[in-house]
């Protein structure tokens, strides 16, 4: 919990290009409400700091581990390890660093995050920085202690993000940022907060959602997180296949675990 005796860090990284956005709002909002809870707040404002999102050797300072061949994972991990990664990096890489609580504020596009945002989890959420294969993922991803919320605007309603909407479960679309990109590095991953169709929303909604988006953030540190399962029940020796034995306790379960480990299950609500 953060309070005025154990100063805290939040990082907000956000994915929008104009300031007069509700997702500009949702920021201020974040930036104000955990203020309020005792956190330092750091912003990561990536239109504006121009981020570039493509992954080139323009991103490394030092020599390639292997000047033939541009492997880019391989070598953002080699400039990590050698304080040889690109200042505009660095920088991302710092605030993660000091971060105990991040917010992704973005609006959905085509199902993901806008492109600068997934740039800046290409070049910032590093081997050998965020995660070790394949040791240190998952429960022990290096990011470990640290929790991770997604804020995100869609230009949808939320009937249409439901299992009989037309886009589907709203938590299927999420599953690879959630558990594919944040937990697979160690993040607490916190409930989503998603604000459906803003842009269609009269005034007065407007303001009642940023409210509860304030109470929300001040109410953060009684939050759990979501539950995955534990890497712990997958065998390394079998490439990380799902251990027979947890299948086994799970057989008269009726609800799966998860949305990506369903076992031919009812998939859970997660609502």
């Amino acid at each position: 919990m953060a309070n005025n005796t154990t100063p805290k860090t939040a990082l907000i990284v956000y994915a929008h290009h104009e300031p007069k956005s509700f997702n500009a709002a949702l920021r201020d909002t974040a930036v104000d409400a955990l203020k309020k809870s005792g956190y330092t707040v750091e912003i990561s404002d990536l239109y504006a700091q121009r981020f570039d999102p493509r992954a080139t050797k323009d991103d490394f300072t030092g020599s390639l581990s292997n000047p033939d061949h541009l492997e880019y994972h391989l070598e953002a991990k080699h400039a990590y390890q050698t304080s040889t990664m690109c200042a505009e990096t660095k920088a991302e890489v710092d605030k993660v660093r000091r971060a105990h609580v991040i917010v992704f504020q973005f609006p959905m596009y085509w199902f993901s995050v806008p492109a600068i945002l997934k740039g800046w989890f290409d070049k910032v959420l590093v081997a050998g920085f965020a995660f070790q294969f394949p040791n240190d993922i998952h429960d022990n991803g290096l990011m470990k202690g640290k929790k991770a919320i997604i804020s995100m605007t869609t230009g949808g309603t939320e009937t249409m993000f439901t299992d009989r909407g037309v886009h589907g479960d709203i938590d299927i679309v999420l599953w690879p940022i959630q558990y594919g990109t944040l937990r697979f590095c160690g993040f607490e991953v916190m409930k989503p907060h998603i604000t459906f169709c803003p842009a269609y929303s009269p005034k007065i909604k407007r303001k009642e959602l940023l409210t509860e988006w304030s109470k929300r953030l001040q109410g953060l540190h009684k939050e759990t997180p979501q539950s995955f399962i534990s890497i712990k029940n997958f065998d390394p020796e079998k490439w990380l296949v799902m251990r027979e034995e947890y299948i086994q306790g799970e057989a008269n379960k009726d609800i799966a675990s998860s949305i990506g480990h369903h076992l031919g299950k009812r998939l859970p609500s997660g609502k």
